[in-house]
C-alpha cells in the first residue's frame, strides 16, 4: 500500500494525468511461490481509501491492480479513481487463466471510464493477451487507451529479453502491438519489475508502433505522452461481428 501511494505522489510531481499499477499490486498476486496474506476485506478497504486520498492530493487518476472478496473468494480487479480522489468503480477480470480458477473467481461485465478528456478501458493480464475482443469492446465504446495491468514472471530457462517484442521472446509483447494496431487505440501494458521477466511495461501507439518501454527488471515510473487524436478507434468500429 505504501509503495502505491508513494508512486502516486511521484506521478503527481511529474504532472502525470493517470498512473496504472500491475495486476493485484495490492495485496499481491496469489501465485504458488508468493507469500501473500489471506484475503482481507478490511485491509482492502483501508488500502483503497489511502489510494483515493493520494490520488486526490496528487491530482492523478489511478488504475490500481487489486482484488475484491466475492462470496468468500478473491476476484482479480482494478480499482479506478479519478483525479479528485473520487472512486469511479472497478473493472473485474472476466477471462481468468485456467491456472487461476482454484484461487480466484471471475467477473462478468466490462465497462469504460472517463477522466477529463480521456476515455479508457481496462483489461487484465491473460484476457488482454489471448482475447482480442476484450480490447475491441472498449475501443468500440470510445476508449482512446486500454490499460493492461499484468503479472508475468520469468520461468526457469526462459529467454531474458532486453528489447521490446524481441522475436526470440514469447508471443506476449507482439500481442500488445496487435491489440493497439487492430483497434486504432493506445495499449498501455504494466508489469512488475521482475528479474528476467519476459514482458515489461510499455505503451503502444494506435498504429501498432512502440512508443516506449520500461527497461526490463528496473523498478520505476515509466512516463509516456499520448496524442489522443491518434486514437480514432477506426479499425475497432469497422468490426461488425462484435
Amino acid at each position: 500500500m505504501e509503495q502505491a501511494t508513494e508512486a502516486i505522489t511521484l506521478a503527481g510531481v511529474e504532472h502525470a494525468d493517470v498512473i496504472c499499477f500491475p495486476e493485484c499490486f495490492v495485496p499481491g498476486y496469489r501465485a504458488a511461490n508468493k507469500n501473500v496474506p489471506p484475503p482481507d476485506a478490511a485491509f482492502l478497504d483501508r488500502a483503497w481509501s489511502a489510494v483515493e486520498a493520494a490520488a486526490g492530493a496528487a491530482k492523478v487518476a489511478v488504475i490500481l491492480g487489486t482484488e475484491r472478496i466475492v462470496r468468500g473468494r478473491p476476484m482479480i480487479t482494478a480499482l479506478v479513481v479519478d483525479r479528485d480522489g473520487t472512486r469511479l468503480g472497478f473493472q473485474d477480470k472476466v477471462q481468468i487463466d485456467p491456472s487461476e480458477e482454484v484461487t480466484y473467481t471471475s467477473g462478468a461485465e466490462r465497462r469504460t471510464f472517463q477522466s477529463g478528456a480521456l476515455t479508457f478501458g481496462v483489461v487484465i493480464c491473460h484476457e488482454g493477451w489471448r482475447y482480442p475482443e476484450t480490447v475491441r469492446w472498449a475501443a468500440r465504446r470510445g476508449a482512446q487507451v486500454v490499460f493492461h495491468p499484468q503479472f508475468h514472471e520469468a520461468e526457469a530457462g526462459s529467454y531474458r529479453p532486453v528489447s521490446y517484442a524481441d522475436p526470440r521472446n514469447s508471443f506476449h509483447e507482439k500481442a500488445a502491438l496487435c491489440r493497439a494496431a487492430e483497434n486504432t487505440c493506445y495499449f498501455a501494458t504494466v508489469n512488475f519489475a521482475g528479474e528476467g521477466s519476459p514482458t515489461t511495461s510499455a505503451v503502444v501507439r494506435p498504429d501498432g508502433s512502440l512508443l516506449g518501454f520500461q527497461p526490463y527488471g528496473q523498478a520505476g515510473l515509466f512516463i509516456a505522452d499520448l496524442d489522443l487524436s491518434e486514437a480514432t478507434g477506426l479499425l475497432a468500429t469497422r468490426c461488425r461481428d462484435y
